[in-house]
């Protein structure tokens, strides 16, 4: 059993899947928990079986992050609790049907999870990570840079929380807090019968396993990456989309138009 503290890690959409996941591999790593998910029954047996396993203290809190009040709970619990050193925004749901077909009060209450709540339990932690130089995880999605491969309120949903990210870390640059933000590809979690296409319609060569998954995410947190895609065999890919962004960045606001559109 593990002994030396890292501080608290708190996890949002911690029941299951990727977040459970987290819970295990950060206790192992030395984090208290807190737990925050819908299901009382899961959440109990994972803080049991990680007590069990670490000895670290785990509290469960069982809230609903698209309902207002349970959100504001869980903001309390992050601006109160002196020991949260991480916070690991996972929760999340997910589309898969098109604009065309989708059902447009279902794509507000995943903007109220995927962007609002995330929003709020960010804003809410931030005074206390920057305190303690502590960690903030995004899990976002390949969709934030790949739109058309889903559904386009999930993609933009994710661009949101990639686009947060990086506004996130050039302003604590200096505050030694670190943020890093996640873009699974497709995993094998619960995840896909939710959003509505069950994983064995997808090509088993194109699906990682959540273990696999949340291990790369935690070396890249090691390696000190901001954005880690797991599955993306060559780094340099991504270096080079970031510096084509770079290199647009003095040109994105100028007081004429471009030359092509002086006809």
């Amino acid at each position: 059993m593990t002994t030396l503290s890292l501080g608290t890690a708190l996890i949002t959409g911690a029941s299951a899947g990727i977040g459970a996941l987290y819970a295990e591999r950060l206790a192992h790593r030395g984090y208290d928990l807190i737990l925050v998910a819908r299901s009382r029954e899961r959440l109990n047996a994972l803080a049991k079986r990680l007590t069990d396993e670490t000895g670290r203290s785990v509290e469960v809190v069982v809230a609903d992050l698209g309902d207002k009040a349970d959100l504001r709970r869980v903001e309390a619990l992050l601006r109160s609790d002196a020991s949260i050193t991480l916070l690991v925004n996972n929760a999340g749901i997910g589309a898969t049907d098109p604009l065309l077909v989708s059902d447009v009060d279902r794509m507000e209450e995943m903007l109220a999870l995927n962007v609002n709540a995330l929003m709020r339990l960010t804003y809410a932690a931030v005074p206390g990570l920057v305190a303690r130089q502590g960690t903030l995880i995004n899990i976002a999605s390949i969709v934030a840079i790949a739109p058309e491969k889903l559904n386009g309120v999930y993609g933009g949903s994710k661009a949101f929380v990639l686009a947060f990210s990086q506004s996130l870390r050039h302003e604590l640059a200096d505050k030694n807090v670190r943020v890093q933000v996640v873009l699974p590809g497709a995993t094998a979690t619960d995840f896909w019968a939710d959003a509505g296409t069950p994983l064995e319609y997808l090509p088993s060569a194109i699906v990682m396993k959540a273990d696999n998954l949340v291990d790369a995410a935690l070396s890249g947190l090691d390696q000190g990456e901001f954005i880690t895609v797991p599955s993306l065999p060559e780094i340099a890919d991504l270096d080079g989309y970031e510096a084509a962004r770079q290199k647009m960045m003095p040109n994105l606001s100028l007081n004429i138009p471009a030359a092509r559109y002086r006809l």
